[in-house]
């Protein structure tokens, strides 16, 4: 059996005049399947398009209410910001301001911090410079003692310094000569022809330094003999040479220099201190003699006063005098006084009775005055009232 050829040029019917083939018939259903395609696509595009319209008309309105929302917060915003601004701003110029004067305190904190270093630093520079000066007086006083003579003329010129400001020049002499030849460093006059009072100034200072600059005890010991011994025979040569019995005291004064070195004698040579004041031997320092100036000063003022007793005596009989005729002349002058307050108080009751006087006139003249009259006896009557009045005012005299 064949197989049936199927051709798509094949007439399968006749429309009109028109065949109709199995290709027109596809072609036509290809078409028609084409337009309609078409026709859906075009409405499925028109109804996208619609859709799209919509949403866009949706995303319009809610892009305005979005821009609106947007407008509104921007005011806020806009507010807040300028509130916040505001504040900010407030805030800013308070820490500004609190900065500025927390600043100004501070900076007047630190000026005055830095003043009050300053004086110090300046307190310490004059404190530094009086050192350096105090260390060059002591290398210069180092230099002093080391020689014998200067350290004896340290010790003259000390005491002479001592002396000559707590006296007067006619009370004292330096390097004065006694009956038996001594020169002693200084006497002093005594008042009430009492005899002068001696001062030596001749301390054995380099027993003294040797004894204190002894490396070891056993140096040091012989030193404090060789001082003990050399205080002792200087002690019994003033005794010897400057006690002398009608001519000077029965007391000398042994003048030590330092008041370091007077403590340590009298610490550590207690029996070298007595046995000086057996002999009438008194060991002084800058300060006890000092004192001891002081009191002779006060007694030679005393004396000064007694001496000057009668004078002062005269002058105050001749202040009595003179505060008796002061008294009487007071007295004269408290009478005037009286006086004079009685012919002032006379003055004032004639004036107090011109017065009155006066008054009455003036009274009685107001009473006495009336209004002119034609007649004759208005006139007489009037004068014979002033008449009256006349008389009673010569009588009131």
């Amino acid at each position: 059996m064949e197989p049936l050829a199927f051709s798509f040029d094949q007439p399968l019917f006749q429309l009109a005049s028109l065949p109709i083939t199995a290709g027109h018939l596809v072609a036509a259903a290809a078409l028609l399947m084409a337009l309609v395609a078409i026709a859906a696509g075009r409405r499925a595009r028109s109804l996208r398009i619609d859709e799209r319209d919509g949403q866009i008309s949706a995303l319009l309105a809610a892009q305005t209410e979005l821009q609106g929302r947007i407008a509104t917060m921007a005011e806020v915003f806009g507010a807040r910001q300028a509130e916040l601004n505001q504040t900010l701003s407030q805030r800013i110029d308070g820490m500004t301001h609190r900065i500025g004067a927390s600043i100004s305190e501070q900076t007047k904190a630190t000026h005055e911090n830095l003043r009050r270093l300053q004086e110090r630093l300046a307190v310490i520079d004059s404190a530094q410079n009086n050192i350096q000066a105090l260390a060059k007086d002591m290398a210069g006083l180092q230099n002093i003692l080391s020689n014998k003579q200067t350290r004896g003329a340290f010790g003259q010129s000390r005491m002479e310094a001592i002396v000559a400001d707590g006296l007067p020049i006619s009370a004292y002499t330096f390097q004065a000569t006694l009956p038996n030849g001594a020169r002693p460093d200084c006497i002093i006059r005594m008042p009430n022809g009492q005899p002068p009072l001696v001062i030596d100034a001749k301390f054995p200072l380099e027993s003294w330094n040797s004894m204190r600059d002894a490396p070891d005890a056993d140096r040091r010991q012989q030193a404090a003999q060789a001082f003990r011994r050399d205080m002792e025979v200087h002690v019994r040569d003033i005794a010897s040479k400057y006690l002398l019995p009608g001519e000077t005291q029965e007391t000398a004064f042994l003048f030590v220099p330092s008041e370091s070195i007077f403590a340590e004698i009298h610490e550590h040579f207690e029996a070298l201190v007595q046995k000086a004041h057996r002999q009438r031997i008194v060991i002084v320092s800058p300060s006890l003699l000092l004192l001891s100036i002081q009191v002779i000063q006060a007694i030679l003022k005393d004396a000064r006063m007694r001496e000057q007793a009668h004078l002062i005596q005269g002058e105050v009989i001749r202040l009595m005098e003179d505060l008796s005729r002061l008294d009487e002349r007071v007295r004269k002058l408290q009478g005037h006084f009286a006086m004079a307050q009685k012919d002032v108080d006379e003055i004032l009751i004639s004036s107090n009775k011109l017065t009155r006087r006066g008054a009455r006139i003036e009274t009685l003249e107001m009473e006495a005055t009336a209004p002119p009259g034609p007649s004759e006896k208005g006139e007489r009557a009037v004068d014979n009232r002033m008449g009256q009045l006349k008389l009673r005012v010569v009588d009131e005299d």
